[in-house]
């Protein structure tokens, strides 16, 4: 059961919180479409560029140049409030073009989200694996954010004196991966979001010094917990990581891959084992995370040799699995409207692997109390002593 309780930490004694909840309305079968706009500006004046040679030079990771051709022979871009066809138009300096991206249906994920935790500036909420916090790529409407939005808030009556910080919806203060179940923070107020905001990168700075330097820090405002499912068999009981992670060229992510390299930005992850599973050659551990680098526990552990069980995307290195002679593969099940067809090998939405944001605790961003949240752990990831108390509980 999912707790949320004040005081002291370790809270284990505190009174259990109200039952938990959901919310969340069903996707439509097809999202409403996007637009993107641009001015049109060109360095040398005396120059001219053409429509077909501003997209398929300023945007040629979103799609071939028969693919931009299509866009525009299709009516999808207007010029200064016109729609044009002719991909050889001629632009003029301070045109503004808008691409209008087709409406799709978008792949499957989960849409019910879990109440942890809520008050009158944040909530918790357990976010299931499959579903993505922000929109990006194929996921524009089957978000977090989207749920959030479609919510019909109540503003409470304290708030009337403070209209100007309370926000239309919460908001995620951090991320999750898609296939990352589990706590999600949000902020209800502008104050909230910044102080919440404020702590993770705090973690994250404190990342990029010594060890020692670190655990001088007196007073963390977060500390965050993972539980992961890993391949082979640790043999120390606590790992202190602290792989730097940056980008790296990867087929079929255009803005690039992340993943274990010298040149990257500081991390530190801190894995203690909390059961080994001999018989099936796995580890179940605990992460700490002191910075939030993208898919940095996926990446720290296959670094060290244990990736993620059944994790599509990274391997021992932490660095991407794939065959480089399979990399220009695509499946045309997911190409529309032009645009590049979705690469064979993995990508970094993939799902499959066993990662939990367990549970946290925090400084509340107005009142400064304590508070620990948890979200309950999927049974693959319970150790088998929190399998029995389980299974004693449903059976009374």
């Amino acid at each position: 059961m999912a707790a949320a309780t004040t005081g002291e930490i370790p809270a284990e004694e505190a009174p259990p919180p109200r039952a938990p909840c959901s919310f969340g309305r069903p996707w439509p079968e097809f999202n409403e479409g996007i637009s993107y706009t641009d001015t049109f500006r060109c360095a040398d004046a005396g120059a001219t560029m053409t429509l077909i040679e501003f997209y398929s030079t300023t945007y040629k990771s979103s799609a071939p140049l028969p693919g931009w051709i299509k866009r525009i022979r299709n009516g999808q871009i207007t010029v200064d409030g016109e729609v044009v066809t002719d991909p050889d138009m001629t632009l003029r300096q301070g045109s503004k073009l808008i691409y209008h991206r087709l409406p799709w249906q978008e792949p499957f994920a989960p849409h019910l989200l879990g109440v942890l935790y809520e008050d009158d500036d944040m909530i918790a909420l357990n976010k299931p694996s499959g579903l993505q916090v922000l929109p990006k790529g194929l996921f524009q409407q089957r978000t977090v954010l989207a749920q959030l939005q479609m919510k019909d808030w109540k503003i409470p009556s304290s708030f009337c004196s403070k209209q100007k910080d309370v926000q239309s919806h919460p908001v995620p203060v951090h991320r999750l991966g898609r296939g990352t179940s589990g706590l999600l923070l949000c902020a209800k107020t502008k104050l909230a979001k910044a102080r919440l905001a404020a702590y993770f990168a705090e973690g994250t700075t404190n990342a990029g010094k010594s060890r020692d330097e670190t655990d001088m820090c007196k007073v963390r405002k977060i500390s965050k917990f993972y539980r992961a499912l890993v391949t082979g068999i640790l043999e120390n009981d606590e790992v202190m990581i602290t792989q730097p992670i940056g980008l790296v060229h990867y087929p079929g992510v255009a803005e690039g891959l992340y993943a274990a390299c010298s040149s990257g930005k500081p991390a530190m992850s801190k894995v203690s084992v909390l059961e080994r599973l001999e018989h099936r050659n796995q580890t179940l551990v605990q992460v700490e995370i002191h910075s939030g680098r993208p898919h940095q526990i996926r990446i720290h552990l296959a670094c060290i040799g244990h990736p993620l069980v059944d994790d599509p995307l990274y391997g021992i290195g932490g660095q991407p699995k794939f065959d480089e002679l399979e990399s220009s593969s695509t499946d045309d099940s997911f190409a529309y409207d032009g645009g590049y067809e979705r690469p064979l090998q993995p990508v970094p939405g993939d799902c499959g692997y066993h990662l939990h944001a367990h549970w946290l605790v925090l400084c509340h961003p107005t009142t400064n109390e304590m508070i620990k949240i948890t979200a309950p752990l999927p049974q693959i990831l319970q150790t088998r002593e929190e399998q029995q108390d389980t299974a004693k509980q449903v059976g009374g």
